[in-house]
């Protein structure tokens, strides 16, 4: 279960806006790669929806959806950032999953004062900043912040599936299903599939 120790730690330094950053689609073959970053407050209660907090992996699509409502009405700021498909092909997921962090980091208002990142550390931000191993198992904000990170990209996965029908989106959100694969096979890749990915590109 995840804890607010991290958070405790940098709260007692008088750090005030600590924010957990997360990201989702790192490995899918279609759509975006996105990012959220998310600031709680240090007087949060541990109210019934905030035990329910988790790695987002290991929630219910119809938990999360009440939960992310639930993280932006308690939040002190919450920023969404994505990357688009060309960059991802053009520079890589690597630098483009930073890339969606930042844009996320940047939207806070107010800003944050220190990051807790699942994994990572963003050397192109100046924020004091932590990467945290599984941190979206052990730390709130980050598994908060990647709840708000999957509810988002789902959503948008979910609408352009209806701009590009017959891959399945709305069902696999992107991610390289047996279903997802054969559907490439059949229709090939359409403008929001990673062509730098080995099975968009094995479909080409």
């Amino acid at each position: 279960m995840p804890t607010f120790a991290e958070e405790k730690l940098l709260w007692g330094q008088g750090i005030e806006r600590v924010a957990g950053v997360d990201e989702v689609g790192r490995g899918a073959l279609a759509g975006p790669v996105m990012a959220a970053a998310v600031v709680l407050p240090q007087n949060l209660k541990k109210t019934k929806w905030l035990r329910e907090v988790r790695d987002s992996k290991f929630l219910t699509p119809e938990k999360r959806e009440v939960l992310s409502d639930y993280i932006f009405e308690a939040a002190v700021s919450v920023g969404i950032g994505m990357t688009a498909v060309d960059v991802i092909d053009g520079k890589g997921i690597a630098k483009a999953t930073r890339l969606a962090m930042k844009a996320a980091i940047e939207q806070l208002t107010p800003p944050a004062e220190h990051l807790l990142i699942d994994y990572f550390r963003l050397p192109e931000m100046a924020l004091p900043q932590k990467g945290v191993p599984e941190g979206d198992s052990i730390c709130l904000s980050i598994a908060c912040a990647s709840i708000v990170a999957k509810v988002a990209r789902d959503r948008l996965m979910t609408e352009l599936d209806s701009f590009y029908p017959g891959y399945g989106l709305a069902q696999h959100k992107g991610y390289g299903t047996e279903e997802h694969v054969a559907c490439l096979q059949r229709l090939g890749p359409c403008v929001i599939h990673r062509r730098s990915f080995q099975p968009v590109r094995d479909a080409i």
